[in-house]
């Protein structure tokens, strides 16, 4: 029997690998600490039973170890994400946390046969372009001052002039322009680094904006779609940085689930960086108002003329390389929305956790207002 650990596994997509896992025959175990910002009820109900749960935390050197114990495949979920104002804590969980994983692996000589590390389209600069005059460019970030005159603009690096969104390659360049994005950076590096050194397969896939079921309704940083129901469902107005058309390619739970298993037991993407997605981007404003819709809750969203340096302004994931090795999505956009829309609706307590957040990320200089004349 295939011998599976989860890290993150209570989470929004580590509970559904897990889920999969179980279905498909695995021995699951689960590492998750219930990171408070994110499980604010603590170990949420829909943790599988038929997996092993270990409350740890990625930091702590021994729960690794006993997770490690007995393990063969490693679905590498665990992060801090979002847009919070921790810098500190994203590096120690993010980045030394992997470190410190395949450390151990290497120190106590497990024979783990591969590692699947959740990455993140938060790794590329500013995505792809189509200059009409160069053709495929892979525009620079936004600089601060640009946008503080409310020019959304995204540049030719060579001419200078405005491009349209296009599919990102897997070999688009990579920096990440939050602290986020940097240790994701970090994550699928080290692991890919070092599966190359120790000689043990290694898969890097970079998820698109992933939603369904389970999305936290507590964390107001992270999860365009579940904000914005929280919001609505408060009878408050979603809240729409820069003008609203930014462009995002956003994939169900489930299918970023499969895309883990696939990556699992096909070796042709085995040492490779993948991008997870759909391939179709949908503007941030086209979602309020398909949330809006669905839920029958009339409230146009609101502009405050600001916006967050760093933020890509179109990412649509090029998925030629996940394709090629067997992978397509199976729920859309309008089927994945319904259930989770349903999901939702049988959550108790629905708060707004956005207002709040909002002001921090404001005091913090995460979030910037436009300049005014």
């Amino acid at each position: 029997m295939k011998r599976a650990l989860v890290t993150g596994g209570a989470g929004l997509i580590g509970s559904h690998v897990a889920d999969l896992l179980v279905r498909e025959g695995w021995r699951v175990r689960i590492l998750d600490n219930l990171e408070p910002n994110t499980h604010k009820l603590g170990k949420p109900a829909w943790i599988n039973r038929e997996a092993e749960f270990a409350h740890g935390d990625l930091r702590d050197r021994e729960a690794i170890e006993d997770a490690l114990s007995d393990i063969d495949t490693i679905f590498h979920q665990a992060a801090y994400g979002g847009y919070m104002p921790e810098m500190a804590k994203y590096v120690h969980v993010n980045s030394l946390g992997t470190a410190q994983m395949l450390e151990v692996i290497r120190e106590k000589n497990f024979p783990i046969k591969k590692i699947i590390v959740a990455s993140s389209q938060a790794v590329y600069s500013e995505g792809a372009g189509e200059c009409p005059k160069h053709g495929l460019v892979f525009p620079k970030v936004r600089p601060v001052e640009q946008l503080r005159q409310g020019d959304w603009s995204v540049r030719c690096p060579i001419c200078d002039q405005p491009t349209t969104s296009a599919p990102t390659p897997e070999d688009a360049p990579v920096g990440g322009e939050t602290v986020y994005g940097l240790t994701k950076v970090d994550q699928e590096k080290l692991v890919l680094l070092w599966g190359k050194q120790v000689g043990i397969p290694t898969v890097a896939l970079r998820y698109s904006c992933t939603y369904g079921p389970r999305q936290s309704i507590f964390n107001p940083y992270t999860g365009v779609i579940a904000i914005f129901c929280t919001r609505l469902l408060n009878n408050l107005p979603p809240v729409l940085y820069e003008d609203g058309k930014q462009t995002r390619d956003f994939s169900f739970v489930e299918d970023i689930a499969r895309a883990n298993l696939l990556a699992a037991e096909t070796d042709v993407l085995d040492g490779l960086p993948v991008n997870v997605g759909s391939g179709k981007g949908v503007t941030v404003r086209e979602i309020a108002q398909r949330v809006s819709d669905a839920l029958g809750i009339k409230i146009e969203p609101k502009i405050n003329g600001e916006f967050r340096p760093g933020e890509m302004r179109h990412l649509i994931s090029g998925t030629d390389r996940i394709r090629a090795a067997g992978y397509a999505p199976q729920v859309d956009l309008a089927e994945g929305l319904g259930r989770y829309l349903n999901w939702i609706r049988g959550q108790a307590d629905v708060r707004d956790y956005f207002s709040q957040a909002a002001e921090i990320l404001r005091d913090k200089g995460i979030v910037h207002r436009v300049r005014t004349s």
